[in-house]
């Protein structure tokens, strides 16, 4: 259980008005409801807000009251569909709540088009977003075949750590493999820290315990580190030997979502950057006219 703004009657006040303004905002026919002749409240009543959460109409009233009471996350994601709440707006209770969303947005709002674009101008500098769970969100084409074949993985394989641990190309070429998986796992520890009770980080930990012994083994020594730029080499199938610098430049909080890109060097690893830019680009064009051709003739 949570308890709304503990120690903060600022926090309970601010969310006691914001769920009566959004009550307010609503009408009847939005929810199914028959307004009846002799309406007054502008909006929904407390009842029926409770009915629609199915909660008690003197717990919601408290709620609305500012009363310093416990709730859980999920009584407060009942109360945001009730109340028709878009993602902001959700993002906005469960932070006065001082709640975790167990139904956060699937779509990133760090990779807006201009993000998108920024990634593609970095070209041939091989380029990614990634969250704080190193899920990769967006990436450019020189990226998509620096690891791997991007684009031929499954969504939910797209995580640096899952490749890492997991995907043979991925692990082919990471030159030092045993390092970098040291490293990586107590990166991944730092950032969980913040995240302990999150599904979604659970699943991702479970999953890698479950695929992978090596991850076992370097996950029970219990090591951290922070985030940081270095250099490094990859051992890229197409084009060769890379020597770039991994660095980051943070879109959000120092937790949130980030833009990983890979500089070269030297003037070799560009050159080949660019060829590895060339091969990508030819590989995208070629997927763009087979889809044409199968919807031609299906």
């Amino acid at each position: 259980m949570t308890t709304v703004a503990p120690g903060s009657d600022v926090r309970r006040h601010e969310l006691a008005e914001f769920l009566r303004s959004r009550r307010e905002r609503i009408t009847p026919e939005q929810v199914g409801l028959v307004r009846g002749p002799r309406r007054r409240t502008p909006g929904l009543r407390r009842e029926e807000v409770a009915h629609l959460s199915s909660v008690g109409v003197t717990w919601y009233t408290w709620l609305e009251q500012a009363r310093d009471i416990q709730v859980s996350d999920q009584v407060l994601d009942a109360v945001a569909r009730a109340l028709l709440l878009d993602a902001s707006e959700r993002a906005h209770l469960f932070a006065l709540a001082g709640g975790q969303d167990p139904a956060p947005p699937t779509v990133c709002p760090s990779v807006t088009p201009a993000v998108r674009a920024v990634l593609d101008q970095l070209g041939p500098i091989p380029a990614c977003v990634q969250n704080s769970r190193y899920d990769i969100l967006a990436y450019n084409a020189t990226y998509g075949r620096l690891f791997g074949d991007m684009d031929g993985m499954r969504p939910e394989n797209r995580n640096c750590m899952w490749l890492a641990f997991t995907d043979p190309q991925f692990r082919a070429a990471v030159v030092d493999l045993a390092a970098t998986h040291r490293l990586m796992a107590a990166k991944f520890r730092a950032s969980m820290a913040e995240h302990l009770t999150e599904p979604a980080w659970n699943a991702l930990l479970a999953r890698l315990e479950g695929a992978s012994a090596e991850f076992r083994e370097v996950w029970a020594r219990h090591e951290v580190v922070g985030q940081s730029s270095k250099a490094k080499y990859i051992r890229n199938a197409h084009v060769g030997l890379l020597h770039v610098e991994h660095s980051t430049l943070w879109l959000g909080p120092g937790t949130g979502p980030r833009l990983v890109s890979y500089v070269p060097l030297d003037g070799e690893t560009r050159e080949r950057l660019e060829r590895l830019e060339d091969i990508a680009g030819t590989g995208r064009r070629q997927e763009d006219v087979d889809m044409m051709i199968m919807s031609r003739f299906p």
